[in-house]
């Protein structure tokens, strides 16, 4: 029997469906398979300081200022170890980040930002 052209079409689309499905569903599953990790390069913010050799970070502004106040607080991005100073436009904004001493976090290797936001 001579299958028509609508009956051609169905079946390649019928063919490239499975193939997009199948793609698919490898797609997902090599997403799965790939370990998540944190990448911040500090821990989460935390109330209280961290262990020593770690810089101290706080959840909130007058924490830092208890821990450290003859110095100034900033706001440091962990993720990308930048940090903010009160003002600025980023000054306890980032997804990431925590309140911290300017001193320590100089110490720790972090930076000031360069654009001044």
């Amino acid at each position: 029997m001579k299958r028509t052209s609508l009956q051609r079409f169905e079946a390649r689309r019928g063919s490239f469906m499975l193939r997009r499905v199948l793609a698919l569903g490898l797609l997902l599953a090599m997403v799965q398979a790939v370990p998540v990790s944190a990448s911040s390069r500090h821990a989460t913010p935390a109330p209280a300081a961290a262990k020593s050799g770690q810089l101290a970070m706080f959840t909130t502004e007058a924490a830092a200022q208890a821990h450290c106040p003859k110095d100034e607080v900033v706001w440091l991005n962990t993720n990308s170890g930048i940090y903010h100073e009160k003002g600025m436009r980023w000054y306890g904004r980032t997804k990431h980040g925590a309140f911290v001493c300017r001193k320590e976090a100089d110490a720790a290797g972090d930076r000031g930002t360069r654009n001044g936001q």
